[in-house]
């Protein structure tokens, strides 16, 4: 077990930027990142400052130790004898009711379980390790989801997968979760924040209005009819093809740029 930080001084998430991509490490290896209300409230900060920050692109999310996030410090709650539950406000994880105009890539090693599995939900994207396992293990103790994990899952997977994996809590392994759509890509052991580090350069390095467009309009088409979906989508895109950035890119493929499926993000 690794020991707790001795400071209170000490962040539970750590920020680090490399250019257009920031990288939020949860920092609580010795509680396997189990979020307190603390950390919850750093998180929520963390991915508002990367919001409101204009030089970042695309967040990845990882944990220290090797584990992605074990959801809820349960001996924290017991031990200050709260209910986290709040009609308004941030949730007992912090990014509960958040909306980014970004993407995140969820970088998922060891451990991604109740509420870890939830803050990877949150996520756009789910890379996992080889030796990943996903699951909702507060089912066994009785504690239902509270993070929107019962309308994203369903989203992502299909009804049946969801309701199978909601209503047994039961372990996922990488491999299944790729099956399911759960993770798109499985990688070695060690490597995951180095791969989704590497695929968010790669997505912030194309115009960014055209990227962020589409993401906003796959998103919210969920509330939507058909014909109001792609009729939003349709506004929306239109203003970004009146973007000067957009032209450029137009005339750069017109020039010779970025044929036979090559992609360089410029």
């Amino acid at each position: 077990m690794i020991p707790a930080p001795c400071s209170p001084d000490i962040p539970s998430i750590r920020i680090e930027t490399k250019g257009p991509v920031t990288t939020l490490v949860i920092d609580r290896p010795h509680v396997r990142n189990a979020i307190d209300a603390r950390a919850a409230d750093e998180l929520a900060a963390a991915f508002r400052a990367f919001e409101n920050d204009p030089d970042a692109r695309v967040a990845v999310v990882c944990g220290r130790g090797g584990h992605f996030c074990a959801g809820g410090d349960l001996a924290a709650m017991v031990a200050k004898g709260c209910n986290p539950i709040r009609e308004k406000g941030d949730g007992p994880l912090g990014i509960s009711r958040l909306s980014l105009s970004k993407p995140v890539i969820a970088a998922i090693s060891g451990y991604a379980v109740a509420g870890g599995l939830e803050l990877a939900l949150f996520c756009d994207i789910r890379i996992a390790e080889e030796s990943a396992v996903l699951g909702f293990f507060n089912r066994r103790w009785g504690l239902p989801l509270c993070n929107g994990s019962t309308v994203r899952l369903p989203r992502i997977v299909g009804h049946g997968r969801a309701m199978e994996m909601i209503l047994t809590g039961r372990p996922v392994s990488s491999d299944e979760a790729l099956s399911y759509g759960l993770v798109t890509r499985v990688v070695r052991d060690g490597t995951v924040r180095e791969e989704a580090e590497a695929l968010a350069k790669e997505m912030a390095g194309f115009p960014f209005e055209g990227l962020m467009c589409d993401r906003q309009n796959a998103i919210s088409q969920f509330a939507m009819d058909m014909d109001d979906a792609l009729a939003h989508e349709l506004k929306n895109a239109a203003e970004v093809f009146d973007d000067e950035q957009a032209l450029e890119g137009a005339r750069a493929f017109v020039s010779g740029k970025g044929r036979h499926g090559v992609f360089d993000g410029r």
